[in-house]
């Protein structure tokens, strides 16, 4: 039930943004790509807050910031996971730092998307840039650190892939993501608003697979539910569940009564019976039907039984 829930949350956040980028990228495109007043003379391809600058500026206010709360999340979930055990657990205090850090820039990245859109480019241009700087310098801050943590959880958790392809993703959203930032702040820089229009959509779009790539940091810990469900059905089978062999079956450290089945070795199981009216207890072992894991069925005779002792009641 958690680990599932886990997982679900930087899938459901990733929709939500590939969800508004298609309302506000379908919106221009039915209304004829309209120019904006935002819009340079020269511009015909809208930046998607031209778009959030005008009539949609609600849907672009409340689904970023669905989008990076839910996200922001899947770090804080993922932290508490590592230090309960369910995924592969800090080696290191270091780890734990990188991780943190991981968090804070999320959260930073986080604030910077939500203000940009709440200032938008058309009335607070210049805090408008400022809060997309910070946005995008957010979460690539924050994936520099949990590459770093991944990498270093690789060193010690050979076993564990999904460390290694969730590191590879993380560290290929580096390179792009800062490259195609570099582009779009020289493009703008040249005033080829057209191409940083282009670009901006590009980094959003990548930005929603980047998302949804923390859905395989989860799956450990949906696996180790799974099979810790399992054992618990085999613990319930093994110590409830096998009526009918012998006269009852036991639960916990009571013995079989009726026919005995004997281990690996042949061994019987003893029953031990008290003989009430003499006070004595006398071992009694049944083997008639017991099997062991051999050729077939081996049959152990059962001994015959000492006579009973004289009585002293007098």
């Amino acid at each position: 039930m958690w680990g599932i829930s886990y997982w679900a949350v930087p899938i459901f956040s990733s929709l939500v943004w590939l969800a508004m980028l298609i309302a506000m990228l379908t919106t221009w495109s039915s209304q004829g790509s309209p120019h904006y007043s935002s819009m340079d003379p020269d511009q015909h391809i809208a930046y998607i807050s031209d778009i959030g600058a005008q009539g949609l500026k609600p849907l672009f206010i409340a689904m970023s910031a669905v989008t990076v709360v839910t996200f922001d999340l899947a770090f804080i979930f993922e932290r508490w996971l590592r230090h309960t055990g369910k995924l592969a657990p800090n080696t290191s205090i270091w780890q734990k730092i990188y991780s943190v850090c991981a968090i804070i820039g999320s959260i930073a990245g986080a604030a910077g998307l939500i203000l940009l859109s709440i200032f938008d480019t058309l009335r607070h241009p210049h805090l408008h840039d400022g809060f997309l700087v910070l946005f995008i310098a957010g979460y690539i801050v924050s994936a520099i650190f949990i590459c770093w943590e991944y990498q270093r959880l690789g060193v010690h958790f050979r076993e564990h892939s999904v460390l290694r392809y969730s590191f590879w993703i993380k560290l290929f959203f580096i390179f792009v993501e800062l490259g195609l930032a570099i582009a779009f702040g020289v493009t703008q820089r040249q005033k080829k608003y057209n191409t940083a229009a282009v670009l901006e959509w590009v980094i959003a779009f990548i930005y929603f697979f980047y998302v949804l790539s923390f859905f395989i940091d989860f799956m450990p810990a949906i696996r180790s539910k799974h099979h810790q469900s399992r054992a618990t059905e085999m613990d319930v089978a093994e110590q409830g569940g096998m009526s009918g062999m012998g006269d009852a079956a036991a639960n916990g450290g009571q013995y079989f009564r009726g026919n005995g089945y004997a281990n690996g070795n042949g061994h019987a199981h003893t029953n031990g019976y008290t003989n009430g009216t003499n006070g004595y207890t006398n071992g009694y072992t049944n083997g008639t039907n017991g099997f062991s894991n051999g050729n077939g069925p081996t049959h152990i005779p059962k001994p015959a039984e000492p006579a009973p002792l004289p009585s002293r009641n007098f």
